[in-house]
């Protein structure tokens, strides 16, 4: 399944925790069960990271929001790509409709 997380810094950290942030992350690596289709870095704190994600198990999931909670607001919402947004769109309203 798609997921993108958005990390969202806390908004007390200080500027060396923001730094420090950065050093954690270039040693850090995505758990196994997660395929990674992107990470952005906005020019923005609101989010500070996206990630474009696949994953079938919530662990990886959850190993996200453990390993970085302390520095950042973890959101993740599950996603669709546009095509299949309309076609699974199109079926629930013709299922709504009757």
């Amino acid at each position: 399944m798609l997921f993108v997380i958005q990390l969202r810094f806390h908004s007390h950290l200080s500027r060396e925790q923001r730094d420090g942030a950065l050093m954690r992350r270039a040693q850090w690596q995505y758990p196994n069960n997660m395929k990674v289709l992107g990470e952005y870095w906005p020019a923005s704190n609101d989010p500070a990271v996206l990630v474009i994600c696949e994953t079938s198990d919530y662990e990886p999931l959850m190993e996200i929001a453990l390993t970085w909670g302390d520095l950042f607001d973890v959101a993740v919402t599950p996603a669709t790509e546009p095509s299949a947004g309309a076609q699974m769109g199109a079926a629930i309203l013709q299922r709504r409709q009757g």
